[in-house]
């Protein structure tokens, strides 16, 4: 029988996680058996995903209406509804973080979206969300803005296990390594432990090819000398940057200043690929997966790319295959026009707004159930 390809990955030091989570999912024990049959390693979740499942079913009718015959405003139903989610997944992902001691076995909660460009009111969530859910197998999404830098250095001296969400720069990514490194030099001068504490950084990937990509076309469609260029770039992008970002992975938590608080415990901030669900169906469904496959590194899947690469996954160690070429590909960016950092910027300002219109959708959503429900109060 051949082997399951992403339970192979994990020999390879990668961790296969699940982009997606629901209550069906928990509670028809789907969750349980791709852990115990794939080797899943940690659930992220966000706005988008969250809408989706309460929107998406009645699943949580029955909880909404307990809540809301409690008394609870809308807010504090949608909490509680994703905070008992999130705690029930870390319950179930808790034996692959004792086994790992605490390497692996993370679920992932992200602060309101609507935060995004708020450092205070973001530090102040995300600890009443991590006090919330109370399990140490947690991390709690910050997104990669300018604004959130300072979160995650804070959130970190505090002891608060932080995923940095909708990164796509390479500067940005130092940034965030940057903020991580010092959180844990704060903390440790604070003469507070720093095992058990950790991170990851989320690099977005097929997001950046949609964008790239359409501004090549429209260089392939005036012809000239750029149109040839243009041509060998389409589709190449993130993937080049994700490989360059794991140079800069290496590099700075290779450094003396790293290795000085590993000696204290500390672990590094693993690179994690995200947005991993191909959107060009001229693409393999694979895409986003097969080229990065590294050490201390993960990859979140949506379930439709997961179940493909189980079915005809190659797993072999790649991501520090073709690094010339990656520098190569960014390079000649610029020569046909197009910069990257402008695509990076608009990306970011895109992903906030695309987490955004769910999360006040799904709080339309719930206001909606809980005034029926109330309006049918005998």
């Amino acid at each position: 029988m051949k082997r399951n390809p992403l339970l192979a990955i994990q020999s390879f030091g990668q961790s296969i996680w699940l982009d997606s989570l629901s209550r069906g999912m928990l509670r028809s024990g789907e969750l349980q058996q791709l852990i115990e049959e794939d080797g899943l390693r940690g659930v992220t979740s966000n706005p988008a995903i969250f809408d989706k499942a309460i929107a998406g079913s009645d699943d949580y009718d029955e909880a909404i209406r307990a809540l809301a015959l409690e008394g609870k405003g809308t807010s504090e139903i949608y909490k509680a509804l994703v905070v008992e989610d999130i705690a029930n997944a870390a319950d179930l992902l808790r034996p692959v973080y004792d086994r790992s001691e605490g390497r692996y076995g993370f679920v992932s909660l992200e602060v309101s979206p609507h935060l995004a460009y708020d450092t205070s009111a973001t530090i102040a969530e995300a600890r009443r969300l991590w006090a919330a859910v109370n399990r140490p197998n947690v991390f709690i999404k910050v997104p990669a803005t300018q604004q959130g830098l300072p979160a995650i250095q804070q959130l970190t001296s505090h002891g608060v296990n932080v995923n940095i969400t909708l990164l796509f720069s390479l500067n940005r990514y130092r940034e965030v390594a940057e903020a991580y490194v010092s959180g844990m030099e704060a903390r440790a001068a604070l003469g507070h432990r720093l095992n058990g504490v950790t991170s990851v950084a989320s690099f977005f990937l097929s997001r950046i090819d949609v964008l790239v990509d359409s501004l090549l076309e429209g260089i392939l469609q005036t012809g000239g000398a750029g149109a040839k260029m243009a041509a060998s770039l389409r589709g190449q992008v993130a993937i080049a940057s994700a490989k360059v970002a794991y140079q800069i992975y290496k590099e700075v938590f290779a450094s003396e200043r790293f290795r000085r608080l590993v000696a204290q415990g500390a672990r590094t901030q693993q690179l994690l690929w995200a947005s991993t669900g191909t959107k060009d169906p001229a693409y393999s469904d694979v895409k986003y997966v097969e080229p990065l496959i590294g050490a201390d590194t993960v990859n979140t899947m949506p379930l439709e790319t997961l179940n493909a690469y189980r079915h005809h996954g190659d797993p072999a160690v790649r991501l520090e295959e073709g690094i010339e070429e990656a520098y190569h590909v960014l390079d000649l960016l610029p020569k046909v026009g197009i910069d990257l950092e402008a695509v990076t910027r608009q990306l970011e300002e895109e992903g906030v707004q695309k987490f955004v219109m769910p999360f006040d959708q799904l709080m339309t959503t719930v206001e909606e159930r809980r005034a029926l429900i109330l309006r049918s109060k005998p």
